[in-house]
């Protein structure tokens, strides 16, 4: 037995067929070790319209299976009673640890991995190798669409070849997703946040600057996904950075890219009460997140 059981509204919801499939299944699983929600499940489907042909059907299957009746003893039906009644034992869960690397494995492999290491790594060459003064501010520029882009890369049926098996399971929609998108910012905030450091700096914001609206940017993909699906919000988000901070600084007619460059991100990012209005938009869609949670449920599932 188990100390948890089904709500009334969620049993009815799964009744009339409004419940989502994964919450679905995750019942079900439940189902296999509580007889108390397993009758209460069973009642409220009977009451359906569907109960009637549920029903005939059960008299059919049983009338066509049943062998022809034998003298049983009082003991032999009492051991058949508690057969029946007896639910069988849950199998033990898969360890946590596996079924963590499966869930976040598309995030870290193909082509986004080597991707993050080369825009860290040109950075540093164009630096230190080919004397740029500015390449900590095109790292800057470019470093909040990279876990944007990251995200993009590891949900999809273009990204994760098992796409359909992982989006039928119970721990498919937006928590697959949160489980990639943690992978993908564990890797690339660090990663860039120290290749910023270790670049000269010409004046400007500082390497760790960028993390906030990076966060941002990735939080607001999340969030118009549900919308608009994963791969168009990240497009939106991503390419409606790089055109706030890259087209004003190449447009200029003097030439000098770099010190406009830097003049777009210190308005963008540099200054606590513009990272305060990072965090507060940060915080904005994780809210609009939370209420679209729902929306990942088909996701992208087919």
């Amino acid at each position: 037995m188990t100390a948890w059981h089904a709500p009334e509204a969620l049993i009815a919801r799964y009744a009339d067929g409004s419940l989502p499939d994964a919450d679905a299944w995750s019942l079900e699983k439940h189902l296999e070790s509580c007889a108390s929600c397993a009758g209460r499940v069973s009642g409220a489907v009977r009451a359906t319209a569907a109960g009637a042909v549920l029903a005939d059907v059960r008299d059919a299957v049983l009338a066509a299976a049943t062998p022809a009746p034998a003298e049983a003893t009082p003991q032999d039906l009492r051991d058949a009673v508690l057969a029946a009644a007896t639910p069988a034992p849950a199998e033990a869960p898969p360890p946590r640890t596996p079924r963590l690397l499966w869930a976040a494995a598309p995030a870290v492999r193909g082509a986004w991995l080597p991707a993050v290491l080369l825009v860290a790594l040109g950075a540093v060459l164009l630096a230190h190798v080919a004397g740029f003064s500015g390449a900590r501010t095109l790292l800057l520029a470019v470093a909040p669409v990279v876990p944007v882009a990251g995200v993009a890369l590891s949900y999809g049926r273009h990204a994760d070849p098992l796409h359909e098996l992982a989006a039928s399971t119970p721990s498919a929609g937006l928590r697959l997703v949160l489980t990639r998108t943690a992978v993908v910012l564990a890797v690339s905030l660090p990663l860039l946040t120290f290749a910023g450091l270790v670049l000269p700096s010409p004046g400007g914001p500082g390497a760790a600057a960028w993390l906030l609206p990076g966060l941002t940017l990735t939080l607001a993909a999340l969030a118009l996904g549900g919308w608009l699906g994963l791969r168009t919000a990240t497009a939106v988000t991503g390419g409606g950075w790089l055109c706030a901070v890259l087209a004003p600084a190449l447009a200029t007619p003097d030439g000098e890219v770099a010190r406009h460059l830097s003049d777009q991100l210190s308005a963008y990012v540099g200054g606590a009460a513009t990272q305060g209005g990072w965090a507060a938009a940060a915080a904005l869609c994780a809210v609009l997140l939370a209420a679209r949670r729902t929306a990942y449920d088909r996701l992208e599932r087919f």
